[in-house]
């Protein structure tokens, strides 16, 4: 596996869509960096405030999520400012939680996964 813009791509440059949907949204700071956008349009500027994290590691994940056309930068100025191009997505993270709350348990206690991806979860939760 290789590494583009901080998502995954297999050996030959591509990922199933589906499994590059699911992937640029494993990570907390993605999922924060959406539930931020859920509200409305942000700079990394706004970001790394809110975040507490470098700018370049901001801008390295809200790439990732440009990269999916999960979001879109429009500039004014001297200003990136970043939304969400699909809706629909805060429906998924919706829906997410509905199968967490049904098989959050047994998703923590996965042997492949939920040992060491416990945060995952309570990101997912934190996006409500």
């Amino acid at each position: 596996m290789t590494m583009n813009n901080g998502c995954r791509t297999t050996k030959g440059g591509r990922l199933d869509p589906a499994v590059a949907l699911f992937h640029s949204l494993s990570d907390p700071t993605r999922l924060a960096i959406v539930k931020s956008m859920a509200a409305g349009e942000v700079r990394v500027s706004d970001l790394t405030g809110e975040l507490g994290m470098a700018q370049s590691t901001v801008s390295a994940h809200v790439a990732c999520l440009r990269d999916c056309g999960l979001v879109a930068g429009r500039v004014e100025g001297r200003s990136v400012y970043y939304s969400l191009t699909q809706p629909e997505l805060m429906d998924l993270l919706s829906q997410a939680e509905i199968l967490l709350a049904a098989t959050g348990n047994a998703v923590s206690l996965c042997p492949v996964y939920g040992n060491e991806s416990t945060h995952h979860v309570r990101a997912l939760e934190d996006v409500r």
